[in-house]
């Protein structure tokens, strides 16, 4: 078992709040990936997990026993850092069985562990190699591979992948994904890459200024978003929004104003929100078509397109200047500065009060 329970966890430096009063259940097994913008302190959260950081307030328990102010190396966790580590005289067999010779394990488990590590990530042949002998990619593994001798209850993963070039990220990140499912571990990871977050996890935190925006499985965030936040992060390319304003809302729909002309009507309960509230209306580019001009509900003008191959991203304006990204097929490309008809089901739409909190479904409709 590995059930990793964190309340009211708090941390400062020098009078700054840099994790502010996080609440977080972790199940044994699961995947679990803390997502954010630079600085919104899911690498700290995840130290004060490690016990490399000195909590200020709260509590952190691992099945049922407090660990706040336990030692790093009596957690029973193992951590991979985004630099790899590794010791450059050794080869990689005395990398990964350092940490268990210093333990003195017997060194027929010593052997047994290491080749099973070696087997699981592919190493057997590198055995003998020293470092610089080694790809990025390889040096990653190894550096996994002393994580894994360890056997410890929890996995934290700091960025690994960030050194890594895009080809190499990609097949890492799927050797990532499939030692997830061998090992069945409990593994938390760090990552900015929202890509890594939506592929890799059972379980998304959405972190931004030390707090949780939102928690989730990577298709529940995608999809429901609980505020602009979230809704903005998530996805890629991210969700398009327009600005506009409340003009009817009842139990089963609101009518909404967009400042770049068009009204709609929405399957959205806003109740709560009065008449010329301002809200915020989310796109996603797979949601938006272009069709035939006098057809659609939104007129815009063709910016720059991105040509993927199978796909094409065109980045167009809105009458009121707000920007939005339309996914069409890979063989069409409108030339800058074109006139464009885009249309869209409401049903597929997003809206924001101006919190930022997202507004909900009428109830029959919320299954």
């Amino acid at each position: 078992m590995a059930d990793l329970k964190i309340r009211n966890l708090r941390k400062g430096f020098d009078g700054t709040a840099i994790i502010q009063g996080v609440d977080l259940d972790i199940r044994d097994r699961e995947f679990v990936v803390f997502v954010g913008p630079s600085g919104c302190g899911k690498s700290t959260l995840l130290r004060l997990i490690a016990g490399l950081e000195e909590v200020s307030s709260g509590h952190i328990e691992l099945d049922g026993q407090d660990i706040t102010d336990m030692a790093p190396a009596k957690r029973d966790l193992a951590m991979v850092f985004q630099t790899y580590a590794l010791y450059p005289h050794m080869s990689v067999r005395k990398n990964l069985s350092f940490a268990l010779d210093l333990a003195r394990v017997n060194k027929q488990e010593i052997a047994e562990k290491v080749a099973n590590a070696a087997r699981i990530l592919q190493l057997d042949a590198l055995l003998e190699r020293k470092p610089r002998q080694l790809s990025g990619g390889q040096r990653q593994r190894v550096a996994i591979g002393r994580a894994i001798v360890r056997n410890p209850k929890i996995f934290l993963f700091d960025e690994p992948l960030s050194n890594l070039d895009a080809a190499l990220r990609v097949q890492t990140r799927l050797e990532l994904a499939r030692l997830h499912k061998e090992l069945q571990a409990t593994m938390i990871y760090v990552t900015h890459d929202q890509v890594e977050a939506m592929t890799l996890a059972d379980k998304v935190v959405v972190l931004n200024g030390g707090r949780v925006e939102q928690v989730g499985s990577p298709l529940e965030l995608y999809h429901h978003p609980a505020n602009l936040f979230v809704a903005g992060f998530l996805g890629t390319p991210k969700m398009g929004f327009l600005r506009g304003s409340v003009t009817r809302a009842d139990a089963a729909s609101c009518e909404v104003r967009l400042d770049c002309g068009p009204s709609l009507t929405l399957p959205l309960c806003a109740t709560d929100l009065g008449p010329d509230s301002q809200v915020t209306l989310g796109l996603r580019p797979e949601h938006l078509n272009v069709v035939s001009a006098g057809s659609g509900r939104l007129q815009v003008t063709a910016d720059v397109s991105e040509r993927l191959g199978s796909d094409t991203f065109c980045h167009v304006r809105s009458a009121s200047g707000e920007m939005l990204t339309v996914r069409v097929r890979g063989d069409f490309a409108p030339r800058y500065g074109d006139a464009l008809t885009l249309d869209f089901d409401t049903a597929h739409c997003h809206l924001f009060a101006a919190d930022g909190r997202a507004i909900g479904k009428p109830l029959q409709q919320a299954a």
